[in-house]
């Protein structure tokens, strides 16, 4: 059976303990995970919101038409064909996945802005009344 060290200024806690004690990762974690606050309300552009989905379907959508122009030089080159057959599938998959993806991450950002806004209108109701 193994004694614990004891620590330089004679406390009788384990290090593990005194780590969980002063560490503060949890709420920093918490903290630093969400990218917006429910109490601000600073209004932003449709481009802030919409920025991250746009360029996902523009970058599916550009990729699905290099596999369309990859697998249809598949069809009228004899040169390299097996290689046009390999990735014109591959990039038409990704293309369709990232494009799908972006399109319907665009209602779903619709659908959080919508509770949100019902959110605020909720607390500023909730204060207006708790408030006289």
């Amino acid at each position: 059976m193994e004694i614990p060290p004891k620590s330089p200024d004679g406390s009788e806690k384990s290090p593990q303990s005194k780590e969980l004690v002063t560490s503060n990762t949890a709420s920093t974690l918490c903290i630093s995970s969400r990218s917006e606050s429910v109490w601000t309300s600073t209004s932003r552009s449709k481009w802030d919101i919409y920025h991250k989905p746009v360029i996902v379907v523009s970058v599916g959508a550009a990729v699905f038409l290099f596999g369309v122009v990859i697998t249809s030089l598949s069809c009228l080159q004899s040169k390299n064909k097996k290689v046009y057959k390999m990735c014109g599938p591959a990039f038409l998959s990704l293309g369709l996945m990232l494009l799908v993806c972006g399109l319907v991450w665009i209602p779903i950002i619709r659908k959080k802005q919508k509770q949100r806004q019902k959110s605020q209108f909720l607390q500023s109701l909730k204060s207006f009344f708790c408030n006289r």
